[in-house]
């Protein structure tokens, strides 16, 4: 069986009221570096629609790579959660359609530099995965947690891409 990945980028997040990681992007040395910038005090959540191609069931894998702004040090408290809706078989409204199950992952910043890549990996399993099936259309909601006491990280954290994994 293979491994399917799916990369999902800053530019295609969509957004929900008014609690939203800005989406900005630094022109570096060599390159632009798009990304969103999740505050430290508050939670701020982004969206993205995807579908689930070959899924073959089984759990999913989040991987959030990320980076601090300024800071060498602390936590980031993340949380994702997803929906599912089968075409033309399911009856739920694609606009009020609830998240399945959160799941949250703490990542450390392993200090030394601000702007270091990080990675934090959350797995989507069980009541969390929305019972997804091939060919799905789906919604990823990825959300850091400021205000949680985990989340000790003071500064923004910049999130440059979710990759989804699944397959075997």
């Amino acid at each position: 069986m293979a491994i399917f990945r799916q990369s999902l980028w800053p530019e295609d997040a969509a957004v929900l009221g008014s609690s939203f990681p800005a989406f900005d992007k630094v022109n570096g040395t060599s390159s632009p570096v798009p990304r969103l910038l999740y505050d430290a005090g508050t939670t701020e959540t982004a969206f993205w629609r995807w579908w689930a191609v070959n899924y073959p069931g089984g759990d999913i894998t989040v991987e959030l790579v990320w980076y601090a702004v300024n800071a060498t040090s602390g936590v980031v408290r993340w949380e994702v959660a997803m929906a599912a809706i089968t075409p033309e078989s399911d009856t739920q409204d694609a606009e009020t359609d609830p998240l399945a199950t959160a799941v949250t992952v703490d990542d450390t910043h392993l200090g030394t530099t601000s702007k270091r890549l990080m990675k934090a990996t959350a797995t989507l399993t069980g009541t969390s995965l929305d019972g997804v099936a091939d060919g799905d259309h789906c919604v990823l909601k990825v959300a850091r947690i400021g205000g949680n006491a985990a989340d000790t990280m003071s500064n923004d954290a910049a999130l440059i891409e979710v990759r989804l994994t699944y397959g075997s």
